[in-house]
């Protein structure tokens, strides 16, 4: 029983905090708290975005960013706590901490204005995920999908798929336009060029019937009569694809079909053909 009690002792005495092997161990038990932590609060974002009702998918995005990195700070100063080798050095530099905060706050004033920007923009919804902005830009205005809200950027995705990454404190602080769902942020346009003397309504109409057994009602802008030449005329049909990644794929569809369909019998007045591009 004693053997028990000796040997017990010397396992307690391995885990004390102010030994080399007590203190890596804590450290596993701290790290893996906290990714359990984060990986609950994660569980519980996704059930909340994806669960149907009025919950805005800006702020859960933000918060749970926001509280993974509180619970990582939280645990971190926990820890440093309960070992005294840091606790120790801790409070030695103490005296120093006043100075250190100003030269940190001086040396990260960009990043902290960044992260105060996105807790006002989370607060305030000047805009959110899915919505199409305008801002400025070092290269010019651009436009572009929210994507991402994080704790110090917002980022964009252009109509021909580039990423626009801007700075909360800039997003919040500059006039931001905020367009409607007419904007087309993936526009397809496809030029018909056809006889002079062709029924140019039912062109039209054909066109825009090709368009949306493509890609729907709703995506379908119209069809446009742009050009009149002494022979020809030019019909421009514009339509909206889902994503940059399929814009190439939908103008192919849409250029295959229309070639298909304006061969039939009606449509070709004279020897001239009708031509897509």
């Amino acid at each position: 029983m004693n053997n028990l009690k000796v040997g017990e002792h010397d396992v307690l005495s391995f885990l004390k905090p102010d030994t080399l092997f007590g203190a890596l161990v804590y450290l596993a038990v701290f790290l893996a708290f906290a990714l359990i932590l984060s990986r609950i609060l994660r569980s519980v974002v996704h059930a909340a975005m994806t669960r149907k009702g009025h919950i805005d998918r800006t702020t859960i995005s933000f918060m749970q960013q926001f509280g993974t990195a509180l619970i990582w700070v939280i645990v971190v100063i926990l820890y440093a706590h309960l070992i005294p080798v840091l606790r120790s050095v801790g409070t030695a530099l103490l005296a120093g901490a006043s100075i250190a905060s100003v030269v940190i706050g001086l040396a990260a004033q960009s990043t902290l204005g960044n992260l105060v920007a996105g807790v006002s923009i989370t607060l305030y919804r000047p805009f959110r995920l899915g919505d199409t902005i305008q801002v400025a830009a070092p290269t010019g205005t651009e436009i572009g999908v929210v994507e991402m809200i994080s704790l110090g950027y917002t980022t964009l995705r252009t109509p021909d798929g580039r990423l626009v990454v801007v700075p909360n404190a800039l997003a919040a602080s500059q006039v931001s336009i905020k367009l409607g769902s007419t904007f087309a942020p993936w526009p397809v346009t496809v030029a018909i060029r056809v006889n002079r003397d062709t029924d140019l309504d039912a062109a039209r109409k054909l066109a825009v019937d090709v368009a949306t057994e493509v890609v729907g009602q709703e995506a379908v802008r119209g069809c446009f009569l742009t050009k009149v030449e002494p022979a020809a005329a030019v019909l421009e049909l514009r339509a909206q694809a889902p994503d940059a990644a399929s814009r190439d794929t939908v103008r192919a569809t849409l250029l295959t079909k229309l070639a298909q369909r304006f061969s039939q019998p009606g449509l070709a007045v004279g020897s001239e053909r009708p031509s897509f591009s």
